[in-house]
């Protein structure tokens, strides 16, 4: 686990145990629904329900130190890059191979495609 992974997660223990534990989907009702990120490139899906319900991570672990509560706020910044990601910044925070799947390795996970794309968006997702 990198040292970022280890200090976010610290981070979030620590800041769960002062706001009443860590809140899991079933306290979270409303928890977001999936994001199309448009930038830098077109049709990166990322699934709140997946991290949330499926995963059962909590809300203040990702919010509000590596993305803002705001949908989409982070793709605005110059550095929303792989660049970046391997850096350890945004979704490279887990996604580092150590915590979460490695994101150099299973790009269809969140690059979804013309079809994906289209198929989300007919979701409804927020993009």
């Amino acid at each position: 686990m990198s040292k970022a992974s280890v200090v976010i997660l610290a981070l979030s223990l620590v800041l769960g145990g002062l706001y009443g534990g860590p809140r899991h989907a079933e306290a979270q009702e409303g928890y977001g629904e999936d994001i199309i990120f448009t930038k830098p490139v077109k049709g990166v899906l990322f699934s709140h329900k997946v991290h949330v319900e499926d995963s059962g991570l909590s809300c203040n672990l990702c919010h509000d130190k590596l993305f803002q509560m705001s949908a989409l706020t982070a793709q605005e910044g110059s550095d929303f890059n792989h660049k970046s990601f391997k850096a350890g910044k945004y979704c490279g925070a887990c996604h580092d191979g150590k915590m979460g799947f490695a994101m150099d390795a299973q790009c269809a996970k969140c690059h979804t495609g013309v079809k994906g794309l289209k198929k989300a968006e007919k979701k409804g997702s927020k993009k």
